[in-house]
């Protein structure tokens, strides 16, 4: 016989069906056995009769454990149906129960809402974890959101372009995590921050709308809202103004909350846009909470901010990736706004220089950020010589995006949105670690697998590397 899933039941009344899932609950009636079955695609009630062949083995079995089932599928007399409830009006009449795997009594109970549950044991228990309804329900809207996300962008030419995990140590931002290699000892990769360089270098080649859902590393201070490894959803488009580039992500916002989250309201459409400095004059800081309302946990307050200042000042003893006198607020890839050109060549005015950059956010978070980039090799020299750069060190560093650009590299932008936080907040979860399957806990370890870990010698030799440790 076939297998049936649960959510099909409803349309097998009266038949015999083969069920496989686990043990949510199970009662014990005295004479008769309750169950309720769970497969990935919901619940049922079950129910052995006195006299049932399955009478013996249902006393053995517990919650957790794993089974094929054969039954009749039953409708429920009228005073115990279920309204709202999925197969509430139905139950499986359980003929035979075949036992596939037993289970340990789980250390968490599944049932509840396991936020109530210390972090560290739900994280060392993670697959446990997941069978909870609320993570459940979270990673199947992160995939439909990502999926809508993928047929909307398919119809506006968009291309999906997987970029290299392994890549090159450049000083553009945080701590890179780095990996070494044996082939040629003493050199390392480096794990993206962001697909940066690799998607402008794909406006070189003449894709000219690319994106993808990007796997990027970032070694830095932990907080709720960040992880040591997250998904960003990245884009990329040739010939684009910013206003198109903002269209295009304003109009995919709004569809995805719309056709998804019809439960939700959108504050304000369009999005309003707040320059930079109005940002930090009147909210203290460039990612306002806009919302009329922060009771309502279903008001979602867009807004854009731009107009940010391209670079700020700073110092090696504030910034040990910094080189000079000036720093970048975003990235050392961006353009100006057209007005600013004529300084960025000259390298004058430079703190009054005013970027093509723009963030998104929403409720309080930054959710997405990006910016016309310099596609002049000259304008991105001059960009990287304010920031202090020599001219030994640009080359070193990003010769290969100034040949790039002077190959007859069209005029780019894109924006990278935080996938995990724009879902958290779609979610109505606390922080990013409720929406990803097998996230790090606040201190960038793994206790499920217990990383990071030590290597052996052997490794170590292999690698050439050696581990010296710091005095206290």
């Amino acid at each position: 016989m076939q297998r049936t899933y649960i959510k099909d039941l409803k349309s097998h009344v009266d038949n015999e069906v083969l069920i496989k899932a686990w043990i949510s609950v199970r009662r014990d009636q005295g004479k008769m056995f309750f169950f309720d079955f769970r497969d990935a695609t919901g619940t049922v009630q079950g129910v052995v009769l006195p006299g049932s062949n399955a009478g013996e083995i249902s006393n053995s079995l517990r919650t957790e454990w794993v089974v094929s089932v054969k039954g009749k599928v039953n409708k429920r007399p009228e005073r115990n149906i279920k309204e709202g409830v999925l197969n509430g009006d139905i139950e499986l009449e359980i003929l035979e129960i075949e036992v596939l795997n037993k289970a340990e009594t789980p250390v968490f109970d599944i049932g509840a809402d396991t936020r109530e549950i210390n972090e560290e044991t739900r994280l060392e228990n993670r697959y446990l974890d997941l069978r909870s309804d609320r993570l459940q329900k979270n990673l199947r809207m992160r995939h439909k959101v990502s999926n809508f996300v993928r047929s909307k962008l398919d119809e506006q030419n968009f291309v999906e372009v997987e970029t290299p995990i392994f890549t090159k140590s450049t000083p553009e931002g945080a701590r890179d995590y780095v990996v070494p290699s044996r082939i040629y000892p003493g050199k390392f990769y480096a794990l993206p921050q962001s697909p940066q360089q690799y998607k402008q270098l794909l406006m070189s080649g003449g894709i000219e709308r690319y994106y993808q859902f990007a796997r990027c590393m970032r070694d830095e201070d932990l907080r709720g809202d960040r992880q040591p490894e997250f998904t960003q959803l990245d884009m990329e488009m040739s010939f684009a103004t910013e206003e198109e580039i903002m269209s295009v992500t304003e109009n995919l916002l709004i569809e995805v909350v719309t056709k998804l989250y019809p439960e939700k309201k959108i504050q304000q459409i369009p999005f309003p846009r707040i320059p930079y400095k109005e940002a930090m004059e009147k909210y203290g800081n460039d990612r306002p909470d806009i919302r009329e309302n922060k009771e309502d946990e279903n008001l979602l307050a867009f807004c854009w901010v731009v107009d940010f200042p391209f670079f700020e000042k700073t110092s090696t003893s504030d910034n040990p990736q910094a080189e000079g006198e000036w720093t970048f607020t975003h990235n050392p890839f961006s353009l100006s706004k057209e007005e600013f050109v004529e300084n960025l060549k000259e390298r004058k005015n430079i703190g009054d220089i005013i970027a093509a950059q723009y963030d998104i956010v929403l409720n309080g978070y930054e959710i997405g950020g990006g910016s016309v980039r310099a596609h002049d090799p000259e304008i991105l020299k001059n960009i990287l010589g304010i920031l202090g750069h020599s001219e030994e060190k640009i080359q070193s560093n990003f010769g290969h995006m100034l040949k790039a650009l002077g190959s007859g590299t069209p005029p780019h932008g894109g924006i990278a949105w935080g996938f995990d936080r724009l879902m958290m907040i779609l979610q109505n979860e606390p922080n990013i670690r409720e929406v990803i399957a097998f996230p790090k806990t606040r201190e960038g370890r793994d206790p499920m697998m217990d990383s990071p870990s030590e290597i052996s010698g052997a490794q170590m030799d292999e690698l050439s590397i050696k581990i010296l440790k710091k005095d206290k």
